[in-house]
Formats: structure tokens, sequence, C-alpha cells
């Protein structure tokens, strides 16, 4: 409707110069097409020119001061000449779009900052984690060398591989007692070696 509109509404009008702005308004709030083809064609430059002194932007205000004439047209009905005249009227319809614009990119590119810096976080604390894993396993590999090749050998069955103190047992054909005391002795002497208090 807006396109085909300011299509057709170039240059001539049947208005004249007496017609007001204000009376164009009253007319499109009636529907008129002509009207609204007329007060395009003398009021889009000024709005036009506030939202790109706002926006900068040629294409961001190409599009909002379509926005503008769609809410002209739409709400034409709504304009009251005893709050001013009808191009103060449109010219402050048009600097609110264009402030709303600018809100509305800052922010989106809020949302996209939070969603980088999330995502960066959350990559950072992946990679930290693992270097603490890394660093951990490095101090209990150093500590397990310091434990008799027997202690060495139950902890490595018991802890790394899963096995419950009879299945070690069974594995190095030896009581489960002495599984039992190895595994304590290993674990004291590993404790001791990465410093940790009981």
């Amino acid at each position: 409707m807006l396109v085909s509109v300011m299509e057709h509404g170039s240059g001539s009008t049947d208005s004249g110069p007496e017609v007001t702005r204000e009376d164009l308004l009253a007319r499109i709030a009636g529907g008129d097409q002509r009207a609204f083809a007329d007060l395009y064609d003398q009021v889009a430059p000024r709005i036009f020119g506030l939202i790109r002194r706002v926006l900068v932007d040629a294409a961001q205000s190409e599009e909002v001061t379509q926005e503008v004439f769609l809410e002209i047209w739409q709400t034409a009905a709504r304009y009251s000449p005893e709050k001013g005249s009808a191009l103060t009227w449109m010219l402050t319809m048009s600097h609110r779009r264009a402030v709303d614009r600018i809100r509305s990119s800052q922010a989106g590119r809020d949302r996209d900052l939070k969603v980088g810096t999330r995502e960066w976080e959350r990559e950072f604390d992946s990679v930290s984690e693992s270097v603490e894993i890394s660093i951990e396993n490095e101090r209990v590999q150093a500590a397990l060398q310091t434990l008799t090749e027997l202690q060495r050998e139950a902890i490595t069955l018991a802890y790394y591989r899963g096995m419950s103190h009879s299945e070690v047992a069974d594995h190095l054909h030896i009581p489960i007692g002495t599984v039992k005391t190895r595994l304590r002795d290993g674990m004291i002497r590993l404790r001791d070696a990465m410093g940790v208090t009981a």
C-alpha cells in the first residue's frame, strides 16, 4: 500500500497551495491515498533528513522513513491540532523512531557481546580445567614414582583399573590382607609426596 501510493504520488497535486498539512492528515485519516501522496511529496525530504542526522546510515534511514510514513498512514486520525502543527507531530514521530532504532541496534550489539563473552568464558573455563587436570595428573604420576613397586602395582589396579580388593588379590596371587596393607601404606606415601594433609 505504502509503496504504491508513493510511486503514484510524485509531484502533481490536486490540493493546491491553500491545503494545509493538517488538512491532508484529516483526509488521510479518512483513507485518502492522494492526500497521503501529496503529504509525502511535501514532507519526505524533511523527515528523511532528520532521521539521517540521527542514524547516519543511509539504508537504515530509508527503512525508518518508510516506517514513519506507514505510521502516519495508520495513525493520522490520532493527530490533534491542539498539540502542535502537523509537521511537528510528524518530525517528533520521526525522531522517536530513529532513536528507537539506535536503541534496538545497541541492544542487539549488547546481546551479541554478552553471548560472545559467555562463549569465551566457557571456552576459557574448559581450557583452564583441562590444564588443571593435566597438572594434577603429572603430580600424581610423580608421586606414584615414590612408592615401592608393590604399592604402585596395587594402587594402579585398584584405583586406575577399578578392581575390588579381592580382584587385586586374585590378580596378584596374594592374600586380601596384604592388598589392603599395600593400598593403605601406598596411599599414606602418596599423600605425603603430594603434600596433602589428612
